[in-house]
């Protein structure tokens, strides 16, 4: 038997688990699963068959999407999903969801008449971001509480993926890992990219991996952002090092670049008054507060560096303590923003 054809009806054997694990947006309504597409949108629009014959017109596993006329097989719903391109990586999913072994040999999976989005892209980003669900008692929530982490409020830029790929190279096989997903927007919120952070199962750190830290899109002037943007934000490289500050100044928006490159090109609110440029200690940081010090003048916004006793300000947060971080940053704060931002002040 073909091979597409064999994972597709031992994945149709199963079909509602496997809606259950893909479509995870949608719901059962009868026979049928229903859910928004196939990249596992919330609606209704799309439904697929959980009970029927092996194979034909009526079968299970075959599903519609009466919005855009998009049809197809389990494997697709994989596919799609997953924002995978190549059938290797479909069948390695498909595989490891039904216990199967991994042969050496491959075959190639027709298409869907909806192309799948270019690895890396915008648009991948896009659906990676949308398949992935809320961080609130996920292992995503464990590990920035590891790291000292405690104010969480606002973070729905974040997101979790319990089984993301990873690839060290183009000829290794592919890993699934727990991610945290963060979104990378532009000033009007369009999403541009994602940054991954594969996780170790237990949430105590990263994944064992070479690259635990990953992103894919369009990133230059773009950031990961908490909290609308005013007339004052502070900005720095590292998710972790911005959710650190955001523990003493809960009610300031802020933006996380990913890079010190990324932080020397981002682009400025209209709103932008005065800036608060959060440095890393090392060279690369020093290279982004200065550029990024010289623009902020140029456009008439005051800029203000906050640097760290340490590293970062998570490395200050998990060996000192969030008061000792608190009484830190007070210090080189404007003084009308103690007051405005620093809430959580003793």
């Amino acid at each position: 038997m073909h091979l597409a054809t064999n994972l597709a009806r031992r994945l149709a054997a199963q079909a509602e688990t496997v809606c259950r694990h893909y479509l995870s947006n949608g719901h059962r309504e009868g026979r049928y699963w229903l859910v928004g597409d196939v990249r596992n949108t919330p609606g209704r629009s799309m439904f697929v068959r959980l009970k029927g014959s092996d194979s034909g017109k009526g079968a299970a596993g075959k599903w519609t999407d009466a919005a855009t006329g998009e049809h197809g097989d389990l494997l697709d719903v994989i596919r799609e999903s997953c924002g995978l391109a190549d059938f290797r990586d479909v069948a390695d999913e498909a595989r490891t969801f039904l216990s199967l072994p991994h042969p050496e040999s491959e075959q190639p999976l027709p298409r869907l008449k909806s192309t799948p989005a270019p690895s890396g892209s915008a648009e991948a980003a896009r659906r990676l971001f949308a398949m992935s669900q809320p961080i609130s008692g996920t292992i995503v929530e464990t590990y920035l509480r590891n790291r000292g982490i405690t104010a969480l409020h606002g973070t729905g830029s974040l997101r979790f993926h319990p089984r993301c790929y990873y690839r060290p190279d183009e000829h290794s096989p592919t890993e699934t890992w727990p991610a945290m997903i963060a979104s990378v927007t532009d000033l009007n919120s369009r999403l541009t990219g994602a940054h991954r952070t594969w996780l170790d199962p237990s949430g105590r750190d990263k994944a064992p991996i070479d690259t635990p830290r990953r992103a894919m899109g369009e990133l230059l002037g773009h950031a990961v952002r908490f909290g609308a943007p005013g007339e004052v934000m502070a900005a720095g490289e590292g998710i972790e090092t911005i959710l650190s500050l955001r523990c003493v100044l809960p009610d300031m928006a802020m933006t996380a670049a990913l890079s010190a490159a990324h932080l020397s090109a981002m682009l400025f609110p209209d709103t932008l008054r005065r800036l608060y440029i959060v440095r890393d200690d090392d060279p690369a940081g020093d290279g982004a507060r200065d550029t990024l010090m010289d623009r902020a003048n140029a456009a008439g916004i005051e800029a203000i560096v906050l640097s760290p006793a340490l590293g970062d300000f998570n490395e200050h947060v998990r060996l000192s303590g969030i008061d000792a971080l608190r009484a830190f940053v007070r210090a080189q704060l404007v003084r009308q923003d103690i007051a405005r931002f620093m809430t959580l002040a003793a």
